[in-house]
């Protein structure tokens, strides 16, 4: 078995288990015990806590039986549904929260929006020790909302992809994300799309998808005083081994600055991260 320090800071709890979730879609009862496999392997350190539907808590909390299992409650139908989803978990003490994501609210602007999220976890949190997520809504306002979150304890939550192109935002929208958080001193983390290390076009769809490691080289970059149009170009590569090279290079103190922007995503499958982090010399090779 490797040592877990072959899993370097830069990455570790990088990978949320979004097994559930589209487009991996697992059954419960395969989820449950191969996450509990990940963070048993060498490669735990890498992977994050169990992303937890407010729809599977019932089926999740029986899967998981006496044996605690850290999750993040993700309510993707916004603030109203927090108090019935915080209810019901609260029946299944197997299930730790460690964290709550919030879907956005539809009403009113973006940053009204951002706002009733900050409120409600506000009332909801069940301590100091679970951390809170408000999902941002695209659109006009971005400056607003991200003041809004940065009032708040709160990480900003962005959708950088989905089921139909407008679902992914242009390089340039989320290099405004990245360095409006940078600048805010706002922590992040991203949600859909991000199947890949590095920038890339899926053969079966056409799309166009963003790197999870372009993404935490705009962080890095962007917490050094990049401005956007250096983050942009950082989002919009496409060289894998320039990529991995800066990475590489980064220092402990430059690694502990970028996660500390860009905390975690999640992903369908925590081993496609594994394996591309591996090609790239990033971590060792199976």
């Amino acid at each position: 078995m490797r040592p877990a320090h072959s899993v370097p800071p830069l990455f570790t709890g990088l990978c949320d288990d979004a097994a559930l979730f589209p487009p991996g879609n697992a059954p419960v009862e395969d989820a449950v015990p191969a996450h509990r496999a990940h963070r048993k392997a060498w490669y735990a350190p890498l992977i994050g806590p169990f992303l937890l539907g407010a729809d599977s808590i019932a089926d999740v909390g029986a899967a998981a039986g006496e044996e605690p299992l850290d999750v993040v409650l993700v309510v993707r139908a916004g603030p109203a549904a927090l108090p019935a989803a915080m209810a019901q978990l609260e029946k299944w003490p197997a299930l730790r929260p460690v964290g709550v994501e919030l879907g956005p609210d539809p009403e009113g602007s973006p940053a009204e929006s951002a706002a009733r999220g900050c409120a409600a976890l506000d009332r909801e949190l069940p301590g100091q020790h679970v951390t809170g997520a408000v999902e941002l809504r695209r659109g006009p306002g971005l400056e607003l909302t991200l003041d809004v979150v940065a009032a708040s304890p709160y990480r900003a939550k962005y959708r950088t992809g989905g089921l139909d192109p407008a679902a992914f935002p242009s390089v340039e929208e989320l290099a405004a994300f990245v360095t409006g958080c940078a600048m805010r001193e706002v922590a992040f983390k991203c949600t859909a799309g991000l199947h890949h290390a590095v920038r890339n076009t899926d053969p079966a769809t056409g799309f166009t998808h963003h790197g999870f490691l372009n993404i935490l080289l705009a962080a890095h970059f962007a917490v050094q005083g990049a401005d956007v149009e250096a983050v942009s170009q950082v989002l919009g590569d496409h060289g894998a081994d320039g990529l991995a090279s800066v990475a590489a290079d980064l220092t402990s103190a430059q690694s502990v600055a970028a996660r500390g922007a860009f905390t975690a995503y999640g992903t369908c499958s925590v081993l496609e991260p594994l394996e591309d982090l591996s090609a790239l010399g990033l971590l060792p090779a199976d």
